[in-house]
């Protein structure tokens, strides 16, 4: 009898029963590529400001890491107009981010608090030397499934997505001690964009275009 087949694990669109997955990823990579539980008391709001906007608002260009069993291990998220994405986020998004991680009226005192600040102002993802990249990602997998090929496959299906969208050029921001992940961005393609002032972060971008993958 032929034993049956064990299903593999394979990049697939975002479903809305993977947001409590695609949160869980987000709070396990988010201090600079590692868990964040043991740094803040709320750790969920790294998914509010930088995971959870992106399926709301745009579902569509968002991805996952399925482990072969229904469970997203990794994502790739963005938008393929940051302009438009940052409206919607600050008319849309935060209302419904306002009670549970109400706009301070303080400078941050705390690690959670300095990410609250960054949560009401979407306005920083405005940066005009990136314009000419005008769609932006966030691609998050937890330790276990890293270095494994998954992440290409997740940046390839999201480039493909955006270049059938007729987006040219897409960018993302990293924490620049993060060399890991630079040479992860390296090997595909991207290169840096000249910020001035940048503080802890590189910005990279490159085309969509298939010649590039």
């Amino acid at each position: 009898m032929t034993p049956p087949l064990t299903p593999s694990p394979a990049v697939r669109p975002y479903l809305p029963q993977d947001r409590d997955a695609l949160e869980d990823i987000c709070v396990r990579t988010a201090h600079a590529g590692r868990d964040s539980r043991p740094h803040y008391k709320d750790p969920g709001v790294f998914p509010a400001a930088f995971a959870a906007p992106y399926v709301h608002l745009e579902p569509e260009l968002a991805f996952v890491l399925d482990d072969g069993e229904g469970l997203a291990v990794g994502y790739v998220l963005g938008t393929a107009d940051t302009a438009r994405f940052v409206e919607d986020y600050r008319v849309k998004w935060l209302l419904l981010m306002a009670d549970r991680y109400p706009e301070l009226s303080h400078a941050p005192r705390t690690p959670d608090e300095e990410i609250v600040a960054l949560l009401y102002r979407p306005e920083r993802m405005l940066v005009p030397q990136v314009a000419a990249y005008p769609a932006h990602l966030h691609i998050d997998l937890i330790p276990e499934w890293q270095g494994r090929g998954y992440g290409r496959a997740l940046m390839e299906t999201f480039l493909r997505a955006l270049h059938e969208r007729g987006v040219a050029a897409v960018h993302l921001s990293m924490l620049s001690a993060n060399t890991p992940a630079r040479a992860f961005y390296d090997r595909l393609g991207f290169h840096e964009i000249a910020v001035p002032d940048p503080g802890p972060v590189t910005w990279l971008g490159r085309s969509t275009a298939a010649e590039s993958r």
